[in-house]
This record gives C-alpha cells, sequence and structure tokens, in this order.
C-alpha cells in the first residue's frame, strides 16, 4: 500500500505505509542515534512532529517492555528506510496500537539533507502525493505542552529524610523520575500550569523543569510568576526547562538551523575541559548574547556549533542543561549533573534547618 511524505519545499518521497495508515503533518525532524527507537518515539518532546531516523534499519529487536518514556508515542509521524518486522513484537503493529503513522521505504539520507539545507521543514505523510495543506501546526502553541504533561500531582516516595523534589512536567521523559528515585529523593509529579503557590504548600526542597514540546515562548505567560520562587530555591532545568530558566529570568531563546537530535552530541565542560557525548532532542537553544555575564556563566557548549548547552546563575541556587543527563537512549556521561543537583539541594537544606 503506498504511501507518500510530501515535504513544503515541493518535495515527494513515495514509500509504504507502516502503523496507521492515516494523513498526518507536522515539522520533519531527524534523530542520529543508532538504536533507542522506542525511547524516542515515547520521548514526549517530540509531540507534533514527524521523527526521521536516520539509522537505516529499525525494528530489528522488536518492542522492549519497560523501555519506554511515557505511556505511549507522541510523535505525529515516523519516517524509516527500512522497517524489520518482528513476529511476536512488530514496530509496525506496535505504531498502529497507538493509531501513529509512518512511512518506510525513504531515501532517509536526502531528507535529512534537505532539513540541512532549508532549515526548518514541514512535511505530510499521505496516500496521495498532492494533498491540501489549509495551516501547518504552530509550535508556539500552548497545544503540545498541554498534552503530554500530567493532569494533576502525583507523589512518589522516597527514602527516609531524603529530599523532596517538585518536577514541573512541561513533557517530562520517566527517565528523569528514574534518575531523582535512585538518588533517594522523594518527588512530586505537577502538571505545569499548576501555580508557584500551590507549590509553595508541598515544601519542596528543590525544583526540576522538565523537558517538553514546542517553542519555549509558548510558556512565557507561565513564567514570571516562578521568579521568587526559583530564586530561594535550588532549582534546575533539563532541555525545555532550561530554555525556560534563562526566560524567566530576563533571558532569550531561538530556533536552532535544524536542531540537535541524537545520542552522540559531545558537549564540553568549560571548567573542565572535559568533553561528554549526550543525548539531545531540542530544536531551540538559550541565546547567549541575551544572557547578562554579571548574572549567568556559560557551563557547557556544544562542540559542533558552539551553542549554549550549560548555564548556572551566579547569584541564585538555579542551572540548567541543555542535554539529558538521563539519557535513554544514550550514553551516561552526564549522569553525575543530578548528584551535584542533588547535593545543592542536600546542603541548603542543611543551611534552612540551622537557621530554623
Amino acid at each position: 500500500m503506498k504511501a507518500y511524505l510530501v515535504l513544503d519545499t515541493g518535495d515527494v518521497f513515495e514509500g509504504t505505509w507502516i502503523g496507521q495508515p492515516s494523513e498526518v503533518l507536522g515539522e520533519v525532524v531527524f534523530t542520529t542515534g543508532m538504536t533507542g527507537y522506542q525511547e524516542v518515539l515515547t520521548d514526549p518532546s517530540y509531540a507534533g512532529q514527524i521523527v526521521t531516523f536516520t539509522y537505516p534499519l529499525l525494528g530489528n529487536y522488536g518492542i522492549v517492555p519497560g523501555e519506554e518514556e511515557s505511556v505511549r508515542p507522541h510523535c505525529a509521524g515516523v519516517i524509516l528506510s527500512e522497517a524489520y518486522e518482528q513476529a511476536d513484537t512488530s514496530l509496525s503493529e506496535w505504531l498502529h496500537r497507538y493509531g501513529v503513522t509512518g512511512i518506510a521505504g525513504v531515501d532517509t539520507r536526502t531528507v535529512v539533507k534537505i532539513i540541512r539545507e532549508k532549515k526548518c521543514v514541514r512535511g505530510v505523510i499521505s496516500p496521495v502525493p498532492n494533498p491540501h495543506v489549509e495551516e501547518w501546526p504552530d509550535p508556539c502553541s500552548l497545544h503540545w505542552v498541554s498534552q503530554v504533561s500530567v493532569a494533576k500531582p502525583v507523589t512518589y516516595d522516597g527514602e527516609p529524610f531524603s529530599p523532596h523534589i517538585v518536577l514541573v512536567d512541561f513533557g517530562a521523559k520517566a527517565s528523569i523520575l528514574r534518575s531523582l528515585q535512585e538518588l533517594g529523593c522523594r518527588v512530586t509529579v505537577v502538571p505545569f500550569h499548576l501555580s508557584p503557590s500551590e507549590v509553595a504548600k508541598m515544601e519542596p526542597d528543590g525544583l526540576l523543569f522538565s523537558n517538553g514540546p514546542g517553542d519555549p515562548k509558548a510558556l512565557l505567560p507561565y513564567l514570571s510568576e516562578w521568579v521568587p520562587f526559583i530564586q530561594r530555591i535550588p532549582t534546575m532545568g533539563i532541555c525545555l526547562g532550561h530554555q525556560l530558566l534563562a526566560l524567566a529570568m530576563g533571558g532569550d531563546t531561538g530556533r536552532l538551523s535544524f536542531g540537535h537530535r541524537g545520542s552522540n552530541h559531545p558537549v564540553k565542560e568549560l571548567e573542565t575541559g572535559r568533553v561528554w557525548i549526550t543525548s539531545q532532542n531540542h530544536g531551540y537553544a538559550v541565546r547567549e548574547e541575551s544572557l547578562d555575564p554579571a548574572q549567568w556563566r556559560v557551563t557547557h557548549r556544544h562542540i559542533h556549533d558552539g551553542s549554549v548547552e550549560g548555564i548556572a546563575h551566579r547569584q541564585y541556587p538555579i542551572l540548567g542543561v541543555q542535554f539529558h543527563p538521563e539519557a535513554h537512549p544514550g550514553p551516561s556521561d552526564a549522569a553525575e549533573i543530578f548528584q551535584r543537583f542533588i547535593e545543592t539541594v542536600q546542603q541548603k537544606r542543611k543551611v534552612t534547618i540551622h537557621v530554623g
């Protein structure tokens, strides 16, 4: 059964359906990881996007229970070169179960070249080579975060006397929660729209702003209320959360040429000179020129394009990283970021208890 990938550049690719055969449209992005397709497809940060896998063969190890980053795939669609169908754990059947549309048999190398040349590319997976598109999805919409955030607060117990971390859910990966739990933390996951005053009643020892989909500026109306809170409590941001902390404190963000997506991105820690290979998934970044050097220091930088990958506030206990220290998929080079954050939280708790 024929399917077509039609880009807004005018390029058309013929292939075959996998997953749910239905017409979908969205921004077309690419990820360079060689493994971890199940984790990528269930990463809420891909909501509304059509994901192109550069690795030529997907589905060869099936679907592994427990490897998901959320309860279901959230991407708009999938583009593959070749799909390997396992009899018992078929990738196509799994996508179909969740209503996700895909196309296989596409020259993904050419798709990636087009994205790299044209920057932002939108596309349609369709049963016809000339679909009619009235309006493209808007990345600067609250719709994307709204559909992947939790509906109400959920608390996960930790070890006795462990710090209480509130995870503000803009589309958090399950591995972020697991990473905090592995450090013994009690974690409360809250909806992105819950007011800081309600969060304060939970008496958290630290805050973590999660990853998530869309343009960070869609969330500007929510950020000013957070400023007094994050100025007095240790706060960490990951990916979208990192961008939101910069915006809240007067910085700016902008779109990258074609984003960083994959599990092989080199990042340099400026203080030590160490280079970490990191997992990433973002199309926006913090603009370095928007950061007041008297207030912020850049802690990490991408080796390939020099973009900002980490920031720390000089006055307040605020830090953000653009990469994913929880990885999954990807290497664990940056996992110590969580340990550093919890050490800051613990130190702040000691001071608070002593003063009290």
